[in-house]
C-alpha cells in the first residue's frame, strides 16, 4: 500500500521560512522522480518542485530562488525548504511522484503564509 504522509506546515510571516518533509512507503523510493504540489484557495493543483532519481531539480519560475527540493534514499523521505515565503505561497502542500499516482495523494500540509 502506497503512504504518503506530509508535515511540517504551519503558519509564517511573508519573508519566513518553512521545512516541509514527506515519509514515503510501498513505494520503490529511489527509483521514482518525486514532486512537491500545492492547491491554493480556488486554485488547480500545481507542481512547485521536483526531483528526479538523479538528483536533478526543477522549479517553476514562481518560486524558483526561494524553494529547494531534497531527497534522502534511505529514510525514503522528499522535503521542501521554502524561504522568503510570500502569502501568494498559502496552500496545501502534497508530495507524489512525478507524474503523480493519483489514486494516492496523501493529506497535504497547509501552509499560511500572513502577517
Amino acid at each position: 500500500q502506497v503512504q504518503l504522509v506530509e508535515s511540517g506546515g504551519g503558519l509564517v510571516q511573508p519573508g519566513g521560512s518553512l521545512r516541509l518533509s514527506c515519509a514515503a512507503s510501498g513505494i520503490i523510493f529511489s527509483i521514482n522522480h518525486m514532486g512537491w504540489y500545492r492547491q491554493g484557495p480556488g486554485k488547480e493543483r500545481e507542481l512547485v518542485a521536483s526531483i528526479f532519481n538523479n538528483g536533478l531539480t526543477n522549479y517553476p519560475d514562481s518560486v524558483k530562488g526561494r524553494f529547494t527540493i531534497s531527497r534522502d534514499n534511505a529514510k525514503k523521505t522528499v522535503y521542501l525548504q521554502m524561504n522568503s515565503l510570500k502569502p501568494e505561497d498559502t496552500a496545501v502542500y502534497y508530495c507524489n511522484t512525478n507524474p503523480p499516482l493519483p489514486d494516492y495523494w496523501g493529506k497535504g500540509t497547509p501552509v499560511t503564509v500572513s502577517s
